[in-house]
């Protein structure tokens, strides 16, 4: 089997709006991205940088989302995909490379942005009414690096440079 040319633009749109809606914080636009009982499997990093944390619906998976607001900025820049066809017509597979960006300041005033290299492992489903959905996505850490940040819009807004 294969995807059609529509699947694959549809595909790519619902991962694009993951990164948008995380950077947004549109935690409710993001849950809809995943089926009732989607799956989101996070790592626990630094610790773990494999997917080790399972989330399990909708309202679970929003909620440990809102653990982002720790960071005034984040920025997820993806990179690469790759979507193959399920077994069945309505389910896709998926690999997407991206680089998130998450700015943090220090109580001194410095600005640094935690770095992920990562990669997620998605299954998707298509619904008739709603269209391609995450079933379970899996975010894998590939590494992580720590930029100092000359400047941010946080800045801007305070009246600051660095």
């Amino acid at each position: 089997m294969t995807l059609g040319t529509g699947d694959r633009v549809e595909l790519a749109d619902l991962v694009s709006r993951y990164a948008l809606y995380t950077d947004r914080r549109d935690l409710d636009g993001l849950a809809r991205l995943f089926t009732e009982d989607g799956v989101l499997v996070l790592p626990d990093a630094p610790r773990e940088l494999g997917p080790v944390r399972a989330h399990t619906g909708r309202a679970e998976i929003r909620g440990t989302m809102a653990k982002l607001a720790a960071f005034p900025v984040t920025f997820h820049a993806l990179t690469g995909h790759v979507f193959d066809a399920g077994p069945d017509p309505r389910t896709a597979t998926g690999s997407v490379a991206c680089v998130a960006h998450h700015l943090s300041e220090r109580p001194s005033g410095e600005v640094s942005d935690l770095v992920w290299h990562l990669r997620y492992t998605d299954s998707y489903l298509r619904d008739d009414e709603a269209g391609w959905r995450f079933r379970r996505r899996e975010l894998g850490i590939e590494w992580i690096e720590t930029r100092p940040v000359r400047r941010w819009r946080g800045d801007a807004e305070r009246g600051g440079e660095r």
